[in-house]
């Protein structure tokens, strides 16, 4: 299983971008997927989370109401739309899948990394103020 982040960028505060992440291999439909990001001189952490169908998303408080994480099973493809983007924001982020066959799970297991088992390489979000 391969994973393949892309939509990074250069935005001004204020601004939105799309992330996008194409699973290649194995099976997209059952795994539960998530977003992380590492600031520069900060540890990995949680940003979003989503279950198999999309109907069960969970997010970090920083970007509550302001990122959505979203699914197309069809195109075996997992999204973060970000808006009103902050200098904060700025970080490489990750997107990561689950195991096979864990459909959903509790929302303290979506923040935990440990919890996922395949990586993308990351993409370069960058907020200018």
């Amino acid at each position: 299983v391969q994973l393949q982040a892309s939509g990074g960028g250069l935005v001004q505060a204020g601004g939105s971008l799309r992330l996008s992440c194409v699973v290649f291999g194995g099976t997209f439909i059952n795994r539960v997927m998530g977003w992380f990001r590492r600031a520069p001189g900060r540890e990995r952490e949680f940003v979003a989370g989503v279950n198999w169908s999309g109907a069960s998303t969970y997010y970090a408080d920083s970007v509550k109401g302001r990122f959505t994480i979203s699914r197309d099973n069809a195109k075996n493809t997992v999204f973060l739309q970000m808006n009103s983007l902050k200098p904060e924001d700025t970080a490489v982020y990750y997107c990561a899948a689950g195991p096979a066959g864990i459909y959903d799970s509790a929302s303290s297991t979506y923040m935990d990394q440990r919890k996922y088992i395949y990586w993308g390489q990351g993409t370069l979000v960058t907020v200018s103020s």
